[in-house]
């Protein structure tokens, strides 16, 4: 099993290079990045960790594609995905420029964790009815797959027209698109489509989950995907319990906060749990997903 880690990147956070380097260097084999581009000040949307208030952090966050550009330019193995990016919010052509570039740059270490939001109001800033968010999710997603794989891509649909195209670089991999949210059918059958695994956030419920989300893969015609449990709190025997599902990842929670808040949480991982599990392939390519 490899363990990945995720933060809350922020302006007040350890620095994202510097983080990837310290993860890369105990044994970690990814590091994922939440994104808000904006959180608005009226709380009509509750906050969905359930306090009160809404975290500061959920309003500080980089942007998670530049943040991973800047810490591809420093590691050499470490997966670098998002976790998860609100793809729905995004222009889908400049997104695929971008995720392409950082994939051709880092030499196929990009992996893309898409989410549908909880936010109303940030969806509505950026012009996104709520309803319509994964069909839109879906639509860019599939935007992006054609300009990363096809020579002339091309793409029709209700939210997205994409007149036949070239877009260079192409990645040096395919993508792993990883969705992310609750078990249910909606998000199965969006799987079993569309994506190549699925993000459970925190990994409650998986092994409930496995028999519907095989069902789905197989109704498409597909293999079982990936899952990784995804923003854990580890303890040896959760650890050993998603071993025994035969779950390959499993991405661990580090607090966002400045370097001597972040380091002694690695050191703890690592000593921990890295030791006790197979970390990196051998090849990046191989990398992240099973």
């Amino acid at each position: 099993m490899r363990l990945g880690v995720t933060m809350f990147a922020t302006d007040r956070a350890m620095a994202v290079p510097e983080l990837a380097v310290e993860a890369e260097r105990r044994g970690f084999a990814s590091l994922y990045l939440p994104e808000h581009t904006h959180i608005p000040v009226s709380r009509a949307t509750p906050p969905p960790t359930g306090d009160p208030v809404l975290p500061e952090e959920y309003a500080r966050t980089l942007d998670p594609l530049v943040a991973l550009a800047a810490a591809a330019s420093v590691t050499e193995r470490i997966v670098l995905g998002t976790g998860v990016s609100l793809i729905a919010e995004r222009e889908p052509i400049v997104t695929a420029k971008a995720v392409a570039t950082i994939d051709h740059l880092s030499g196929g270490r990009v992996a893309l964790g898409v989410g549908f939001g909880w936010n109303r109001e940030e969806a509505a800033d950026h012009g996104v009815r709520w309803e319509t968010r994964r069909d839109r999710a879906r639509e860019h997603v599939l935007a992006m797959r054609a300009l990363w794989e096809r020579e002339e891509a091309s793409y029709e649909g209700d939210f997205v027209r994409l007149t036949p195209s070239w877009a260079w670089p192409k990645p040096a991999r395919r993508i792993p698109v990883l969705l992310g949210g609750a078990a249910g059918p909606t998000l199965f059958r969006h799987i079993a489509e569309y994506g190549d695994g699925w993000l459970p956030i925190g990994g409650a419920g998986v092994r409930e989950a496995l028999p519907a989300l095989r069902d789905a893969c197989a109704r498409a015609g597909r293999d079982p995907v990936p899952i990784i449990p995804f923003g854990t709190d580890p303890t040896p025997g959760k650890l050993d319990y998603y071993a025994s599902l035969g779950i390959d990842e499993v991405v661990l929670r580090v607090p966002s906060g400045p370097r001597e808040a972040v380091l002694p949480v690695l050191d703890t991982y690592a000593a921990t749990y890295v030791s006790a599990f197979e970390q990196l392939r051998p090849t990046a390519p191989d990398a992240g997903l099973g």
